[in-house]
């Protein structure tokens, strides 16, 4: 009886049936490592504010300390967005009839809020709360980079689960003095590992990992 398929349909079909494998198994690793890189999480990707604001000049050239502007990072959840009148505790005075101000002042003597972008942001079902890391110990820097060096600010982290897992697994590398906090470039000045295990006493620091201590 005559072979319904002729012989070369075997390879074939066994050509296919590897594509289809090796297929599904790149498809998925292609997912995996987009999910990961910059262009998913909009690392090292400046955002542009309605308002031109340099954080260079602001913190490296004026000094400005991180607790000025935002102040609730200490004392809530939330870092907190500076209000107008906050910025025009300088502003009143110094530039205070340049062109780029005009929807500061606006917004000042109008009452309508300034339409700020978010720069970091996570899921809605992830919990953070900025004041139990600054009472651990963990600086600005960590998580937020060089924002003295930022004309535009940017994400310098991924904010994925495994890079904070990473940290919550062990955080004594990025622990420093409160009082450094806000210090951008900040070095220990005295052995990093033996001043780590002091600060983790002093600190009552322990790991984090279970699934409730961010999702709740």
């Amino acid at each position: 009886m005559r072979a319904l398929f002729p012989p070369w349909t075997n390879t074939a079909f066994r050509v296919a049936l590897f594509l289809g494998v090796v297929g599904a198994i790149a498809a998925l690793a292609y997912l995996m490592i987009y999910a990961r890189s910059p262009y998913h999480t909009n690392e090292h990707r400046p955002v542009i504010q309605p308002i031109q604001f340099d954080h260079r000049h602001h913190v490296a050239d004026d000094g400005i300390d991180c607790r000025y502007c935002h102040q609730t990072a200490w004392s809530s959840p939330s870092a907190g967005i500076p209000s107008t009148s906050l910025c025009l505790n300088c502003h009143s005075q110094i530039w205070n009839k340049s062109p780029l101000l005009d929807p500061l002042r606006a917004a000042y003597f109008t009452g309508e809020p300034i339409r700020w972008r978010r720069v970091h942001r996570l899921p809605d079902y992830v919990y953070f709360d900025h004041s139990i890391h600054v009472a651990k110990g963990v600086g600005c820097e960590s998580c937020h980079g060089r924002v003295d060096e930022m004309p535009a600010v940017e994400m310098a982290a991924p904010l994925s689960m495994k890079w904070c897992l990473d940290c919550h697994r062990d955080p004594t590398p990025r622990i420093r003095p409160r009082e450094a906090i806000t210090q951008l470039g900040w070095t220990p000045s005295e052995d990093p590992g033996l001043l780590a295990a002091k600060l983790a006493i002093r600190y009552q620091l322990h790991t984090r990992t279970s699934c409730t201590t961010c999702h709740r």
